[in-house]
């Protein structure tokens, strides 16, 4: 009964929550206004003439006032550029050539009804955490991937979409930073770490591997986390399905699609065989430096390795069921997949605008350094200043959602400092990390956010910004809990958290 209680109370909470966040203006008004508040903002800030010392260059940047005659040249120059120069935009249209070609197809509907619906029914949700935690292999095309493929599987099943959707946005999304792999965040964020070190320790080099076994961990811990938060919360307060059948259950099985799968399975195992002997030809073009493979090409270019995967697949089951019978036909689907992208377009104008007002004033570095100062002067010592820390930058993420511009602002701060405690700055990294995967999936400025949110619209045309994160939050805050409490066990156990890494330099 206690238990029932509690539940309750919790589900009026994030009931609350959503009709809140339901209530503010659609997503585009939203950062419109956003926008102009960060205009306002600035001229603000430059009436006390603001300015913040960039703790990587040691540079003063002074808060740049958009209502200036310097601010209005800028808003009419970079409106264009902003919006085609926005990275996510390419990144979400390349990727949906692909899927809706396989979609329009018919091809990921057969996929789902002959393969994935055949798994046991008390691991689907424990295979699309994992899968979706494991995505990041494929860098940010995991957020766009595994949300609306989640979704279709549970409404074949009989199960609430949004609940696919919520445990695939949150695996890939809050669990970014786990993976059983090196892959590219933990070269690129090793690299900021080896810098930030060097500032007191010109021997110190931080390497990929550094927090290793700590990922590793994590993937199995999260896995199972985000599968009991599914089922224990998100499902029962999103009760039965109620809403429109979508167009995916209204189509008769063509009597072509088994061969047209067969042969989809085959080009596609063709093309990763042929990719796995480019990589593997020596002096390949693909790899990086000395032959790794982290970084290099094939990492950097991932996403249109995806998109002629699903290219390739998807061209060859349409050819084989009769549905492509020329290219004509190919660009018609691919136009009819880009239509369903026409509001996440219009919105990301909006959305562009306001990020690049909030960079070119400065105003969230001038947040994030201060906040970061003010943090040093509360004088905790030992996992209370570590867990300040982890805190202060989940909530940095609300204003800076890159990750590798936050930690390249943080770390030569924090690393310093903590270093001078005597903490490895492969600690110190772990500590970020975790905090900024944690709130990735409730910040508002998640450039993907928009696109899952017109994926939940398929299912509830009502759904809202204030939908998705009420759906988030359990994931979220259950994340960075259990993820605090790993980095406590590994820190009191004595575990290192990469090969010879251990919390401290000795």
């Amino acid at each position: 009964m206690e238990t029932t209680k509690k539940q309750g109370f919790f589900s009026k909470i994030l009931n609350g929550i959503e009709k809140v966040g339901n209530k503010l203006p659609d997503p585009f008004i939203l950062f419109s206004i956003l926008a102009v508040s960060v205009i306002i903002a600035s001229w603000i800030f430059s009436l006390f003439n603001a300015s913040v010392i960039h703790p990587g260059t040691g540079e003063t940047l002074a808060i740049k006032n958009l209502a200036s005659g310097e601010g209005l040249q800028y808003i009419l120059t970079s409106m264009v550029t902003n919006f085609t120069g926005f990275a996510p935009l390419g990144i979400v249209l390349a990727m949906m050539l692909g899927i809706g070609l396989t979609e329009k197809v018919g091809m990921l509907d057969y996929a789902i009804k002959k393969t994935i619906m055949k798994s046991p029914p008390a691991m689907l949700t424990y295979s699309v955490a994992f899968v979706g935690i494991m995505g990041n292999l494929a860098s940010d095309a995991a957020m766009l991937l595994i949300p609306p493929l989640a979704a279709m599987v549970f409404y074949r099943v009989g199960r609430h979409p949004l609940a696919g959707l919520a445990v695939g946005y949150a695996s890939s999304g809050a669990g970014f930073t786990a993976n059983l792999f090196i892959v590219g965040t933990d070269t690129l964020l090793s690299g900021i770490s080896t810098e930030a070190a060097r500032i007191v320790d010109d021997s110190i080099t931080v390497h990929p591997t550094d927090n290793w076994f700590f990922n590793i961990v994590s993937v199995f811990v999260l896995t199972f986390l985000a599968g009991f938060i599914t089922s224990r919360f998100i499902e029962p307060r999103l009760g039965k399905y109620k809403g429109d059948s979508v167009e995916m259950d209204v189509e008769e099985e063509d009597p072509k699609a088994g061969k047209g799968f067969r042969n989809a399975v085959i080009a596609g195992l063709l093309y990763i065989t042929v990719l796995i002997v480019a990589i593997a030809w020596p002096d390949s073009p693909l790899r990086g430096e000395d032959g790794k493979l982290v970084p290099s090409p094939f990492i950097s270019g991932i996403v249109p390795i995806i998109l002629f995967l699903f290219l390739t697949v998807g061209i060859t089951y349409g050819v084989t069921v009769g549905k492509i019978k020329s290219g004509k036909d190919v660009a018609g689907y691919m136009a009819e997949a880009m239509k369903d992208m026409a509001g996440y377009i219009v919105l990301i104008f909006a959305i562009s605008q306001f990020i690049a007002y909030f960079n070119w004033s400065n105003i969230g570095t001038w947040i994030a350094v201060n906040g970061a100062e003010f943090l040093t002067e509360i004088n905790f010592t030992g996992m209370g200043l570590i867990i300040g820390y982890i805190i202060f930058t989940a909530l940095m993420n609300f204003l800076i959602t890159s990750g590798s511009a936050k930690w390249a602002l943080e770390a030569p701060i924090f690393v310093p400092m903590f270093m001078q405690l005597n903490y490895h700055p492969a600690f110190t990294q772990v500590a970020y990390r975790i905090a900024d995967s944690s709130t990735n999936i409730i910040t508002p400025l998640m450039p993907y956010m928009p696109v899952v949110l017109s994926f939940m619209q398929k299912y509830d045309k009502k759904a809202g910004i204030g939908t998705l994160i009420s759906l988030m939050i359990p994931y979220s805050i259950s994340f960075l809990v259990v993820w605090i409490i790993l980095i406590l066990i590994f820190f009191y156990a004595g575990i290192p958290f990469g090969p010879g890494v251990t919390p401290f330099l000795n």
